[in-house]
């Protein structure tokens, strides 16, 4: 996501200078975008505003290494996908600059930032000043911005990428242990091609960003042994083959899925529009 947005700012015709602990890694990076490379410390020195893009596990690290040569007129915004720990770290090292909690909800895929979610979690009055300009920022570009507590933003997330990892996750290993992959692509329909593209796009990325999303997030425990619960519950109904309460319980879905969604019945339509879009 770094290397992401430093190609999107290029864009924008800032001017990007780019640091990183991989040195391979960031010198393609250098290669690709045509940037500045250099230390964190000289990055900071330089810059009028920083972006924060490292796995959560070193973010305190690189803060407190950079910390001593931030400016007070410098903006400092990180890019994770959690904000309470990320954000109490950069209040408690970083005292001058202005810091803001961001997450893009999208990943290095995306075309553009067109139509995509940004969250935003100020803390303070200049905070959320700055906030309002990100925000306008991104909105005349197409972004969707939201903006919300760190604590508010971990809750919602641990559902949003939190459960959804977890379903993805566990059905890789359903899938895969019933030795089949293959055949069941050759026969798959749309909705299995839904559900293993899913499958996919999560366990083709970085392991240990998916863990620490499910260590970091809060109640993770507990949704997830909800859902647990809930698979419980449904596969009693198919194991005693209660055809008349699955279908009630179905039923009583589709009515409060519909109530909350008034683009429910578009939901078939749609899902064969993304998978005949890949």
């Amino acid at each position: 996501m770094g290397r992401w947005f430093a190609s999107f700012l290029l864009k924008e015709g800032k001017e990007v200078v780019i640091t990183g602990r991989d040195e391979r890694k960031l010198q393609e990076a250098r290669q690709q975008l045509g940037v500045e490379v250099a230390t964190n410390a000289e990055a900071v020195k330089s810059a009028d505003a920083i972006l924060l893009s490292v796995p959560i596990d070193n973010f305190e690290a690189v803060v407190e290494q950079i910390c001593p040569y931030i400016r007070p007129e410098q903006v400092i915004m990180d890019i994770t996908s959690i904000k309470m720990l990320p954000v109490e770290i950069m209040h408690k090292h970083i005292k001058t600059g202005l810091v803001l909690g961001t997450h893009p909800v999208f990943g290095p895929g995306a075309r553009s930032i067109a139509n995509h979610n940004f969250v935003l979690t100020p803390t303070s009055d200049g905070e959320r000043t700055l906030a309002q300009k990100v925000r306008e920022y991104l909105e005349t570009r197409g972004a969707k911005v939201t903006l919300m507590t760190p604590l508010e933003h971990d809750e919602m997330m641990a559902v949003i990428l939190g459960l959804s990892h977890f379903i993805a996750i566990v059905s890789a290993d359903t899938l895969l242990s019933l030795d089949k992959l293959d055949q069941m692509k050759a026969v798959g329909g749309i909705t299995y091609r839904v559900l293993l593209t899913l499958v996919e796009s999560v366990i083709s990325e970085d392991a240990e960003l998916y863990a620490s999303l499910q260590m970091n997030l809060p109640n993770m425990t507990e949704i997830e042994e909800l859902f647990q619960r809930m698979g419980k519950t449904w596969g009693d109904l198919v194991r005693n083959r209660d055809r008349d309460k699955f279908v009630d319980r179905m039923n009583a879905l589709r009515s409060r899925l519909k109530e909350g969604s008034p683009d429910f019945g578009k939901a078939y339509e749609n899902m064969y529009k993304l998978v005949e879009g890949l």
